[in-house]
């Protein structure tokens, strides 16, 4: 994780334990890394953050982070799921309730405009469906339902160009894409699915 000094960023070239991710004495059990932010969650679903300061998902007008401190929009919130791309993160409630934030260049956060948010907000598109997981890159966001139904916002929806019907981006709410399907796994200690890239 790059740290910044005024003026200027510096990488960290070896591997080196968070002490303060060890200091909670919680165990972790996911993390994630955009471009400039990185995500941890524990296992009992608290979402830490650290970062540049648009990205981390404190909000406007703080700081730039070297330090994960919990995300406070989703403090009462119980995470089950994060992702970091590019330039945008999103995670999954334990209740399956998508939030997402940073650049919503191309509509790629759901949040139906391409309006940067730079705290966490629930994507009200997709109010009604179970979200088990959930997965954003540098022009879209990729969604699993509950019953295997994927969903997809953003720039260049990836259905393939064999579905005439497929949405094309930007689309700006979540839209799903029947084309696709993926086998959801119950299993807590494995995450329902994984994209191929």
């Amino acid at each position: 994780m790059a740290r910044s000094t005024p003026g200027k960023l510096e990488g960290e070239m070896l591997p080196r334990r968070i002490e303060a991710l060890s200091l909670t004495g919680r165990r972790l059990v996911a993390v994630a890394a955009g471009m400039f932010h990185a995500l941890a969650l524990t296992e009992e679903g608290k979402l830490y953050a650290w970062g540049h300061r648009s990205e981390s998902g404190h909000g406007p007008g703080q700081a730039h982070h070297d330090i994960p401190r919990q995300v406070a929009a989703l403090a009462g919130e119980r995470v089950r799921q994060v992702a970091a791309g590019y330039y945008s993160s999103c995670a999954v409630t334990e209740k399956g309730e998508l939030f997402s934030w940073v650049s919503g260049e191309f509509g790629r956060l759901g949040h139906g405009s391409e309006t940067a948010g730079l705290t966490p907000k629930r994507v009200e598109g997709l109010r009604g469906v179970t979200v088990v997981a959930a997965d954003t890159s540098g022009g879209h966001t990729l969604v699993a339902d509950e019953d295997g139904g994927v969903w997809a916002c953003g720039l260049s929806m990836p259905a393939g160009p064999d579905d005439p019907n497929a949405p094309r981006g930007p689309v700006l709410q979540p839209t799903q894409l029947p084309a696709l399907r993926v086998r959801v796994r119950k299993s807590p200690d494995a995450l329902p699915f994984r994209w191929i890239r």
